[in-house]
């Protein structure tokens, strides 16, 4: 600055212990700018898939149609929807969604209507919550796993550090599975007055499993059990 005669540098360094930390300007109420990574993550079934991490600010509209190309090479199809935040409800992505039979949350584009049916508001409160499990996701990964206190000092670490968190909630997410098909398993086989009780899913895990292509339902050994 002395040299150049100016009263500011493109690069400022707000981390003496992780010079690679930048501002990003998010406008949040009491949060106007943030420090550390950006993060663009997808939910299925309570997983969490990190799509895109870095350490400079980018736009997450932009990457909308990559992460449900990356569900659909996953899964073998296009999920029915896609809950989104409204900085990706764009036209564009709107249009996009809409060819390939996609419906994308929240309200069209334009002047709101003026009266509204129960069932949009029924559809748009489902939505919302539906949408709300990622933001769970998020505090559950900062309250429990450390995701707010990365004290790593180089990029590479950092990012590494972000995504073992990720798989670690994943794995937790899994773990509580595997224990709901382990306690359904033993009281079938024990005794006939608990079978499948009221607080375990038994169907309903074994298909995430088969979903997440886990196990696969195919095997004579699986399909015994079911």
């Amino acid at each position: 600055m002395w040299e150049n005669k100016t009263q500011s540098v493109p690069q400022r360094i707000v981390s003496l212990t992780q010079p690679h930390i930048r501002p990003i300007v998010r406008g949040k109420a009491g949060k106007p700018i943030e420090f550390g990574a950006k993060l663009s993550v997808s939910c299925v079934d309570n997983y969490v898939f990190l799509d895109k991490i870095s350490l400079e600010n980018f736009n997450e509209s932009c990457h909308l149609k990559e992460q449900v190309e990356k569900y659909k090479k996953t899964f073998g199809y296009y999920s029915e929807s896609v809950h989104v935040d409204k900085i990706y409800r764009t036209r564009e992505n709107r249009n996009w969604c809409k060819e390939r039979g996609i419906r994308i949350s929240g309200p069209k584009l334009g002047r709101p209507p003026k009266n509204v049916s129960e069932e949009e508001k029924k559809q748009a409160h489902s939505d919302e919550c539906f949408r709300n499990a990622i933001e769970g996701k998020f505090g559950q990964a900062k309250r429990k796993f450390s995701l707010n206190l990365v004290i790593t000092k180089l990029p590479e670490t950092s990012i590494t550090s972000i995504a073992i968190t990720f798989l670690v909630v994943n794995l937790s997410k899994l773990l509580r599975q595997f224990l709901s098909l382990f306690l359904s398993l033993f009281t079938n086989n024990k005794t006939g007055e608990l079978i499948k009780p009221p607080f375990i899913n038994f169907d309903y895990t074994l298909n995430n499993f088969y979903v997440l292509k886990l196990i696969d339902l195919s095997e004579n050994s699986w399909s015994k059990v079911a």
